[in-house]
């Protein structure tokens, strides 16, 4: 442990220490000599200013009146946090079509200098941390920024909304309540006001996004959550329905481990297959996963949905069929 992390690793020890900390016990916690222990414990009361008290045959602890109020100055993290944090600033800066990459720069600059005072200069190989979007869409990064303004402030916003299924371009004003990440895409969640109800819209599908001066209309995340988060995937509405999926053993190792809804519920039968029920409320997004695994997924219940995906394998099939 270098000198950086002995630091921060002896403050965190006296902050949280309801007695006082012997030399012995610091020495084996931070890994170092008796002599480097008081060489530390006086850089940081002497250079940090902080509330150190005790001596070397009682211990050592923070002043309870002032440990509280007392934080090190900066920003102090260890390596291994440096390092999941530079990980999670290349995840931002990479999904959504890079959106992120400008707007978190000053913040990588910032870890980066952190982890060359870790290092002595050496250059933290950032290529190695590798994020591959799964069909992600291109934003408008103005528009991204925008919502992401109007939700946080608590504004209205005004945009123009071009819809997927029709094509049709409509220009909108909402109250924004949340914005959503899903499957590497970011939706806006919105009271509407020209129809009077809770929309989601498809960020990418975003433009010319202007943050007004209006105050948002807030709603209940009691509301927000049975409209929006009640059923499958992105489309809102209250659940219509659950499904009963089976998966084959092959396939029951991966989906076991996969999250598909809060509500879900999942055991293992006898024979090793899987078992899924989950709430849905439009069947197009749940049937399109089912699909993905093929033969190792089959629909039990309901039966309605169990003859959606009947119909949609034979019109595969029939494509195939005719050539």
């Amino acid at each position: 442990m270098d000198r950086y992390e002995r630091i921060l690793s002896l403050h965190r020890i006296l902050k949280t220490a309801r007695y006082p900390v012997t030399v012995a016990k610091l020495q084996d916690d931070l890994e170092c000599s008796r002599a480097t222990v008081y060489r530390d414990l006086a850089f940081l009361r002497d250079a940090l200013m902080a509330p150190v008290i005790g001596d070397g045959d009682a211990g050592f602890r923070y002043d309870s009146e002032e440990a509280d109020r007392f934080e090190l100055p900066g920003l102090w993290l260890s390596s291994g946090e440096l390092h999941a944090l530079l990980a999670a600033q290349q995840l931002l800066s990479r999904s959504g079509g890079g959106v992120l990459s400008t707007a978190l720069a000053p913040l990588q600059s910032r870890i980066e200098k952190l982890l060359d005072e870790h290092s002595a200069g050496k250059q933290w190989p950032v290529q190695r941390v590798r994020v591959i979007p799964h069909r992600g869409r291109r934003m408008d990064e103005h528009a991204f920024r925008n919502v992401c303004s109007a939700v946080l402030q608590r504004c209205q916003l005004a945009f123009e909304y071009r819809a997927r299924s029709t094509d049709e371009r409509t220009k909108r004003t909402v109250s924004p309540q949340r914005v959503t990440h899903y499957r590497d895409n970011w939706y806006l969640d919105a009271w509407d006001h020209e129809r009077d109800a809770l929309r989601s819209f498809s960020v990418d599908r975003i433009s010319n996004a202007r943050v007004l001066t209006a105050t948002a209309r807030d709603i209940e995340d009691a509301e927000l959550d049975t409209h929006l988060a009640g059923s499958y995937g992105i489309f809102s509405g209250p659940p219509k329905g659950v499904a009963t999926i089976v998966f084959e053993p092959k396939a029951a190792r991966w989906v076991a481990d996969e999250h598909w809804h809060s509500q879900q519920q999942g055991r293992f039968l006898p024979d090793g297959r899987f078992e899924l029920k989950v709430p849905y409320s439009n069947a197009r997004e749940l049937l399109m996963d089912v699909l993905h695994y093929g033969a190792d997924a089959e629909i039990l219940e309901p039966v309605a949905l169990r003859e959606q995906a009947r119909s949609l394998l034979e019109l595969a099939l029939a494509r195939y069929a005719g050539r």
